[in-house]
């Protein structure tokens, strides 16, 4: 990612805000958000999501960041402002033109996927007035893009929201409920969403705890701040211990060092409330 020319936020404090997307978009993209860095540099911890993203550094180049299967670590520059989008498991294969196992835990210019296409998305991006202006300039993009992209596989979306949390759906009963064999439904998954169905229930799964504990320690959401075997057992995990395996396999971290359930706030300061 490189540096941008664009100002980083206010005070000079990181900073991160999620958006639902335009309506347009909402079969695909889950949500979208900008990220401002501020006066240092910051260590963002990427985690599975189930989706791909992409991103789009102001004045850098836009990259797709694949399906992953655990957390990846990099460092953002001082004053940089990326805006991005994050799409639901299944629906960005079309966008991208290649079956996204080909993208499993990889980030890569979104240049090699779509030549031309991406630089003009930079171009328009660089030329925004400010990061939300930039946020509603890729949305637009991908707006046109979606107007020319194949039809979603029907069936593995089907799949991919018994598979969401909260759902009771056993992934060995998928391939009976949907009248297709296990292989096919797992082959048809690796080329739309990019992991199996099991690895794609872990990572919902887990991303039910994180928007449980991050709607708990809210401010003024008039909601206790829970504890974390309390929210494991909301979540779906067997217990606390469960949970903590799950969580070290998927990000390095134990739950509490990720989330940080403290003073009544998410740990990472970070607005997810779209999510």
């Amino acid at each position: 990612m490189q540096k941008s020319d664009a100002s980083g936020p206010p005070g000079g404090v990181e900073s991160y805000v999620e958006r639902l997307p335009l309506q347009a978009l909402a079969g695909r993209v889950r949500t979208v958000w900008v990220q401002q860095t501020g006066n240092r540099g910051y260590t963002q911890r990427n985690l599975p999501t189930g989706g791909l993203e992409l991103q789009c550094p102001l004045g850098g180049l836009p990259r797709v960041v694949g399906p992953l299967t655990r957390a990846t670590v990099e460092v953002l520059p001082p004053s940089t402002t990326v805006v991005g989008a994050r799409f639901w498991p299944g629906t960005a294969s079309l966008f991208l033109g290649i079956p996204v196992d080909e993208l499993l835990d990889l980030s890569v210019e979104l240049a090699d996927l779509w030549p031309g296409n991406a630089d003009r998305l930079g171009e328009l991006l660089a030329d925004s007035p400010d990061p939300l202006s930039a946020l509603e300039v890729l949305q637009r993009f991908l707006s046109s893009r979606q107007m020319r992209a194949a039809p979603l596989d029907m069936l593995v979306s089907a799949a991919v929201r018994r598979l969401m949390p909260g759902q009771s759906t056993e992934v060995g009963a998928l391939s009976t409920e949907l009248g297709i064999s296990g292989s096919q439904l797992r082959r048809r998954f690796l080329t739309t969403v990019g992991i199996g169905p099991k690895a794609l229930q872990r990572s919902l799964r887990f991303q039910g705890y994180l928007a449980r504990a991050q709607a708990a320690a809210r401010p003024g959401t008039g909601t206790p701040v829970a504890g974390v075997a309390d929210l494991a057992a909301e979540s779906g995990y067997a217990d606390h211990a469960h949970l903590t395996r799950e969580c070290r396999r998927l990000t390095g971290l134990t739950p509490t060092d990720l989330v940080g359930i403290r003073s009544g706030r998410c740990g990472c300061g970070h607005d997810h409330a779209a999510s």
